[in-house]
């Protein structure tokens, strides 16, 4: 009974955090931690995030339909070629490649350098300090559909940073956005859709890793974790874009710093274990 009363937890947890820019990953590291529950894993971690990409699929339904309908087209149709929704899908596509390649690469490094705590706290004041420039300093002219291949590359660059927890894969792609010169709820709603063949493919990958490996818990805490990551996440997304159309992203780059500055002091002091 624990085990799924601490995955309740995990999944609310990591539907609370997966698309605000302050890492989910980070926050399923430190907070069991905290509890004295242990790291739950890098296998876990990556399934549950499934459920949050769920909701991203229910959410942006249309959307993502027209961009897969019309970039099936354009393989076949010249006249679908030059369509915003047709370049969105291959901005997807390509924008996706530089974190998945770096995944399969470090995944022996991902499931265990990248989860100290040490490193962890270090990125979320790092990336929560280049958050807060990018979106300070960067323009706010760009829409969506003037996006092309280098800021889609570039962009996807920024989200594979974000293999180490801490980075947060939304505040890595927001803060090249904002950089960029992109709208807040521009590069917000890219970021949801960036996301999704990373994260998909990653829990994925690692579900033979569950019931076996570093994972602290079985199937039956996993698929509660990943239901209730799905349900808390679809009311974190609408949160969120409405969010980034009227404010800055400056609590954000607070929180990141506190929380990572406390985790500092904690491990300094010995009451965490990197």
């Amino acid at each position: 009974m624990a085990d799924f009363l601490q995955a309740l937890v995990l999944g609310t947890l990591q539907g609370l955090t997966e698309f605000l820019p302050i890492s989910s990953s980070a926050h399923l590291r430190i907070f069991p931690e905290l509890f004295g529950w242990g790291d739950p894993g890098a296998a876990f971690t990556a399934v549950i995030q499934i459920g949050t990409e769920l909701a991203v699929l229910v959410y942006f339904r249309k959307d993502i339909w027209q961009i897969a309908k019309t970039w099936s087209l354009s393989l076949f149709k010249a006249e679908y070629r030059g369509h915003v929704d047709a370049r969105m899908g291959w901005f997807v596509i390509i924008g996706s490649l530089p974190i998945v390649i770096l995944g399969v690469f470090l995944k022996d490094t991902i499931e265990s350098h990248f989860r100290n705590l040490w490193l962890i706290a270090a990125m979320l004041i790092f990336m929560g300090l280049v958050l807060g420039l990018a979106d300070k300093l960067g323009g706010n002219e760009k829409r969506i559909k003037q996006m092309n291949v280098r800021d889609a590359v570039l962009m996807g660059a920024a989200q594979a940073a974000a293999l180490v927890p801490g980075v947060s894969r939304s505040g890595a792609t927001l803060s090249m956005g904002r950089a960029l010169g992109y709208e807040r709820e521009a590069v917000t709603r890219f970021a949801f859709l960036l996301a999704i063949p990373a994260v998909v493919g990653a829990g994925i990958f690692e579900m033979k890793e569950i019931p076996h490996g570093d994972n602290m818990y079985g199937w039956g805490p996993t698929l509660v974790a990943t239901v209730v990551s799905f349900v808390v996440g679809y009311a974190a997304i609408a949160w969120l874009l409405h969010y980034v159309s009227h404010h800055t992203l400056a609590p954000f780059v607070v929180y990141r710093v506190l929380l990572g500055s406390g985790v500092l002091v904690l491990l300094a002091a010995g009451v965490l274990s990197a």
